[in-house]
């Protein structure tokens, strides 16, 4: 029985014996299930001596199934390549479905086809193009394109605009795009959608806000996508007072709320932490859709109400993948990996199959909890399941394998990938980056502009932050100045942030400062936060000071500022002082974030905090710290009780600083069998820990790896990657 069904599955297809009718062909097209099949109907087509306008629409079709049963379009552009003069409007017609197709530059091939064989194009074919370009995110083609339209008299037409608009706003270019948009003599409400999509899409919520005043004051009524688009901006930018408005506006309207406008507005009032008014709203819809719960679950959990979104999870009937995908995405970003890879097993018992959106928030709750060992059972299961195909997935198995410690597994998943982006590339020069790899991460950079690949504002915020934790200061500047006179690409936050970082680190505070008051725009807390923390390191207690107020200035309850600002105090043993900032603090109800640090061993992540003994082998924990601290101390270990900044005589401080969490997780990691050691720490490590490490990792002769908040640590035989440099 096996044989006659392997043999079943090779027969050649059942055609119609020769002379047939186009119809018959055109239904063989149809049911084709593999390329030998087309080829068998483009015999067919060839034998046959059927009218031009049959044969074209025949070869049209064979061509478009033999793209979507083929990988490779070298077949479908030899078919192309044997019709005699194509028509435009059958050149149309292939690029508009290949536009709409899985694989986009599929369409932008055939355009460098039909520009080689100097087929004309009318203004017809720009749009799809356009649309290919903009999904592909393919901008050096895109401008092409546009450059081309307007040689040929089409860069007025509004539907080649609109297509424009689409492409620089998808590919980030929302200067561009806004240069479209404004010389545009009529527009209808796609084009301002498109527009205000692009502006949201860039985090340039403020413009959007003003360009949707604008387009009212056009007369142009806002449809439910805009006005949820709108809605959908104010929630990530925390602008409850213009939701506010546009929830008036809506009731002012009568605007008949559809369900997607409902759940904008309560994933708006929730997200923003206005959970009565969230909860109001969604109380009064009945019967309650999942489209509805699902909002209010995502609203909840990106408004901090993690266990409020559980609780609306779990009282939904009917779950599709959108709601099991927002309470897992809620899950990560809430830092509850665990939970997140707990519910998606759960997911998977009820029968639910994943999609490429609910995989990559399981990749990023992966990431966040730094367990290699979860992460290599991850890309099983998105290799098993089909999902290794995607672009961004594997983009995001990339930062999943650097940020679980293993750079070699960052590395091979890029180096398999048959296709790279921006992203790619920029993901890879992040993992080198944070790995303290900073060499390589720049010769990649050299590597990519090889390639011809573009980089993006993040590309550069990742080589700067490399030459910021490698040491490389000239480097650094230099990348900065290319990146605004060679790419165009203004400087955001996150690029002085990394300037100031950079100096910072190499002890040039007056450079750094420097930086924050040239800067074209007001600095943020985190600006004032590297410089307040550099201050700290090199023990420049003035300005660090300065820069520790001008923080709280802009974020009054900061906790890293108001602790960081004690901690000045303490270390110029201004206690007084000290303990007016701790008095503030705990009138405030702010908290110093409490060191934590996880390790997986055996498939099971272990936490601990300082001081920890909530372990139920908390006892063997700390008689094997009592034993490695006597080995190290022989090995010239001595504690380093300058990290300690409270009024305590030495010994207290000694004893303080070696109950440390990294120090519990490493304890008992030496308890268990194994040749590496992989930690993750939620706060930075501080230097009598570091020291730890590296004495440990030669007395154990184990590779011991640290993540900080900031960058990896590799220990090996009493030596540190980042060369006592972070």
């Amino acid at each position: 029985m096996e044989t006659l069904s392997h043999t079943t599955s090779i027969l050649p297809l059942q055609l119609p014996p020769y002379p047939t009718r186009p119809n018959a062909l055109s239904a063989a097209l149809s049911s084709a299930t593999s390329l030998l099949h087309i080829k068998q109907v483009h015999a067919q087509i060839l034998r046959s001596k059927f009218e031009r306008s049959d044969s074209d629409s025949l070869l049209f079709k064979l061509i478009l199934s033999s793209c979507a049963l083929s990988p490779s379009l070298d077949y479908a552009l030899s078919v192309f390549d044997q019709i005699p003069e194509p028509k435009t409007r059958f050149c149309n017609k292939l690029l508009r479905e290949l536009s709409r197709g899985s694989e986009p530059e599929n369409a932008l091939f055939v355009y460098e086809k039909m520009r080689a064989e100097g087929l004309s194009l009318d203004r017809f074919c720009f749009p799809p193009l356009l649309k290919a370009a903009s999904r592909n995110l393919s901008l050096r083609t895109g401008m092409e394109i546009h450059g081309l339209a307007s040689k040929l008299g089409f860069g007025s037409d509004p539907f080649v605009e609109t297509g424009l608009i689409r492409m620089y706003a998808a590919c980030r270019r929302i200067m561009e795009a806004r240069l479209v948009f404004d010389k545009m003599s009529q527009r209808d409400v796609v084009t301002w959608s498109i527009m205000i999509d692009g502006y949201c899409l860039s985090g340039y919520y403020d413009l959007a806000f003003q360009l949707f005043e604008e387009m009212k004051r056009t007369g142009l009524e806002p449809d439910e996508m805009i006005l949820s688009t709108i809605l959908s901006a104010c929630a990530r930018a925390g602008n409850l007072d213009f939701g506010t408005k546009i929830h008036e506006f809506i009731t002012k309207k009568n605007i008949v709320m559809d369900p997607h406008l409902q759940s904008a507005l309560i994933k708006m009032y929730a997200s923003y932490g206005s959970t009565d008014l969230a909860w109001d709203l969604y109380e009064k819809i009945s019967p309650k859709n999942m489209v509805i719960s699902t909002a209010m679950v995502s609203g909840l959990a990106k408004g901090g109400q993690i266990g409020d979104a559980r609780y609306v999870f779990d009282q939904m009937v009917e779950k599709d993948l959108i709601c099991w995908s927002a309470m897992i995405s809620g899950y990560t970003e809430s830092d509850c990996p665990q939970e997140a890879l707990v519910l998606f097993k759960k997911m998977q018992q009820m029968g639910m199959k994943p999609d490429v959106v609910t995989m990559l928030s399981v990749i990023s709750a992966c990431a966040h909890l730094g367990a290699l060992d979860q992460a290599k059972w991850i890309q099983i299961y998105v290799d098993k399941n089909g999902f290794g195909k995607a672009l961004s997935i594997n983009n995001a198995l990339i930062d999943m394998y650097a940020k679980c410690g293993s750079l070699e597994g960052a590395r091979e998943i890029f180096g398999k990938m048959p296709k790279k982006n921006v992203i790619s590339w920029t993901s890879m020069i992040n993992a080198l980056a944070m790995h303290g790899d900073a060499h390589n991460a720049l010769s990649l950079f050299h590597q990519m502009k090889v390639e011809n690949v573009e980089p993006n504002w993040i590309t550069f915020v990742g080589l700067l932050y490399a030459c910021s934790h490698g040491g490389l200061v000239k480097e650094g500047q230099r990348i900065f100045h290319s990146m605004i006179n060679e790419y165009g690409i203004s400087p955001k936050h996150e690029h002085f942030g990394c300037m100031v970082d950079l100096f910072g680190r190499a002890k040039l505070l007056r450079e750094a400062l420097e930086v924050v008051e040239a800067m074209p725009f007001a600095p943020n807390a985190i600006i004032w936060g590297s410089l307040m923390a550099a201050c700290q390191l090199h023990s420049d207690t003035e300005l660090g000071e300065f820069a520790a107020k001008q923080v709280l200035k802009l974020e009054p309850d900061h906790d890293g500022a108001l602790v960081v600002l004690s901690n000045i105090y303490a270390k110029e043993r201004r206690w007084e002082d000290a303990g007016e900032v701790r008095k503030l603090m705990n009138e405030m109800g702010v908290s110093k974030e409490r060191g934590c640090s996880r390790i997986e061993l055996n498939n099971e992540v272990h936490e601990f905090q300082m001081a920890d003994r909530k372990h139920k082998q908390a006892d063997l924990i700390y008689h094997k710290l009592n034993e490695v601290v006597q080995k190290l101390k022989l090995a010239g270990y001595t504690p380093q009780t300058n990290c300690v900044l409270v009024d305590l005589d030495e010994e207290e401080k000694k004893e303080l600083v070696l109950w440390h969490s990294e120090k519990l997780a490493l304890c008992y990691a030496l308890m268990n069998e194994g040749s590496r050691i992989c930690i993750t720490k939620n706060l930075r490590i501080c230097e009598d820990c570091h020291a730890f490490m590296k004495l440990a990792s030669k007395v154990y002769a184990r590779e011991i790896v640290v993540r900080d908040r900031t960058r990896f640590h590799h220990y090996r035989d009493g030596s540190c990657s980042c060369k006592d440099y972070w």
